[in-house]
């Protein structure tokens, strides 16, 4: 009677490929796209210019980081394997509303940097990913001067009107008038500022001018003065 042993009832193409990745492998690829990751995430956290910051995006961007390793490293290993994520990939959507833009290149970002060293191309992963995180910290420093600020300003009559735009214009970079709205006793006025030095001291001004309501500047991503 013959005898058959554990791997020759269980023979099949799974245990045969046990090894087409090897553990040391994967675990120096899991590392650095760990580093990567988090490299990712404190440079989101220094560009970040949203209203409200959410620290589970920055995890998941660490986490598609490795996720996308893992997943070409399978991928790499096996040819029909690769075929058959094509395939199953192709059917799964994501509903998740990316409401910052940059939010997209980030996530971009972590997605290319894992493909990338899962490829087994280690100096261009990290190299790239520094280069791409000096560009976008020296293009977010830029950010603060020319952030558009809408200024909304309650005037009694003309006069003042004239005399509100000529101190706004002289205490800002630019200046643009986006609306106007009249009624009995009182004009509205909604312009489009960009700041000079951030210096906001003629919000201060205009509130205290004779003839002038209520005043309010508001940036473009929710920051309240006046």
């Amino acid at each position: 009677m013959p005898t058959f042993t554990f791997q020759d009832i269980f023979k099949s193409s799974f245990l045969e490929r046990l090894d087409a990745v090897s553990l040391p492998d994967a675990a120096i690829a899991l590392a650095l796209a760990f580093c990567l990751g988090l490299f990712i995430f404190l440079v989101y956290k220094k560009c970040y210019a949203g209203v409200m910051y959410a620290p589970s995006f920055g995890v998941t961007i660490i986490a598609l980081t490795l996720i996308t390793t893992l997943l070409i490293l399978a991928v790499t290993s096996n040819i029909v394997l690769s075929l058959g994520m094509v395939g199953a990939l192709s059917i799964v959507r994501f509903r998740t509303a990316i409401k910052e833009p940059m939010d997209i290149a980030f996530l971009f970002w972590a997605i290319a940097a894992g493909i990338v060293l899962a490829a087994g191309l280690i100096p261009l992963a990290v190299v790239g990913s520094l280069f791409v995180g000096v560009v976008l910290l020296v293009f977010s420093r830029q950010k603060n001067g020319e952030s558009p600020y809408i200024l909304v300003v309650h005037c009694a009559d003309q006069d003042v009107e004239g005399q509100v735009r000529a101190l706004v214009e002289a205490r800002v970079r630019r200046l643009n008038l986006k609306s106007k709205s009249v009624a009995p006793g009182q004009i509205e006025l909604n312009y489009e500022v960009r700041l000079r030095d951030a210096d906001t001291e003629f919000v201060n001004e205009l509130g205290a001018m004779e003839g002038v309501g209520n005043v309010v500047l508001v940036s473009y991503n929710g920051d309240y003065m006046g």
